[in-house]
C-alpha cells in the first residue's frame, strides 16, 4: 500500500488484462501489434463478463487494441456505462521484436532476453520502449482516472496492467513478475485518503470450467 494520490477519494480500480489471442497461444511477441481475440479468448471474456455483472462499474476505459475492446464490450453489456478508448493504455511497443516467437527472440538475441530476466526495467526494445516509459504514460490515465473518483474499470494489457500495480505497491519494475496477470483475468485496487490497496490480484477463478 502506498500513498499516491491526494484527498479523500475512495473508490475502486478494477482491472482486466484481455482475453486470449493466437499469438498468446503461439507464444508470440504481440505488444501493439492489433491482433483479434482467438475462439478460445471469446470464451473467456464471456465467462468474466458474466461473473463482473454485479460489479459496481461507472465508467470503463480501454486499450485501443482490438483484444483489449472486445474484452472491454463484453464486459460492458451489463452495465449501462461508457467506453472510453485511451491510446496511453496500450501495451509495451516491442518494436523490432514484435511477431518473433519467445524461443526465436532467445535465439537471435540471447544477452538481451538475460539482461530482460535480470533487471527488466533497464532495457529499451529496440525502436520501441521501456518499462519506465510505459509506466509513465499509462500512470498519466491512472491519476486522471482516480481524479473522477469513480468506480472504473480498466481493460489493457500484462506488461501496462503490470507497471500500475508496481506504482500502486511500491515496488521496483524490476519486481514486475510478482504482479503479473493472466489473461481474461480481474484485479481490483481500492483507493482510500490518498492510498491505493491491492484487494484481489490475478483472479481466474470464472475460467475454472473452460477447457
Amino acid at each position: 500500500m502506498v500513498d499516491i494520490v491526494s484527498g479523500g477519494i475512495v473508490l475502486k480500480l478494477i482491472l482486466v488484462r484481455h482475453g486470449e489471442t493466437l499469438w498468446n497461444r503461439e507464444n508470440r511477441i504481440q505488444g501493439r501489434t492489433d491482433v483479434e481475440l482467438s475462439d478460445h479468448g471469446r470464451k473467456q471474456i464471456e465467462k468474466l463478463a458474466h461473473a463482473m455483472q454485479e460489479e459496481k462499474i461507472d465508467v470503463i476505459y480501454t486499450s485501443p487494441l482490438k483484444r483489449a475492446c472486445e474484452t472491454a464490450r463484453a464486459i460492458a453489456r451489463f452495465h449501462r456505462v461508457d467506453i472510453n478508448v485511451e491510446g496511453d493504455l496500450r501495451e509495451l511497443n516491442h518494436g523490432d521484436f514484435e511477431s518473433l516467437t519467445l524461443q526465436e527472440l532467445k535465439e537471435s538475441h540471447g544477452d538481451f532476453v538475460r539482461q530482460w530476466i535480470e533487471d527488466p526495467a533497464s532495457v529499451v526494445m529496440p525502436n520501441g520502449e521501456s518499462l519506465p516509459q510505459v509506466q509513465k504514460r499509462v500512470w498519466e490515465v491512472i491519476r486522471t482516472i482516480v481524479d473522477n473518483s469513480k468506480n472504473t474499470l480498466v481493460v489493457s494489457h500484462s506488461m501496462a496492467i503490470m507497471t500500475i500495480l508496481c506504482k500502486v505497491q511500491g515496488l521496483s519494475l524490476s519486481q514486475g513478475r510478482d504482479v503479473f496477470v493472466n489473461m481474461a483475468s480481474k484485479t481490483v485496487v481500492e483507493f482510500e485518503n490518498g492510498q491505493g490497496t491491492v484487494l484481489l490480484l490475478n483472479d481466474t477463478s470464472h475460467l475454472n470450467d473452460i477447457v
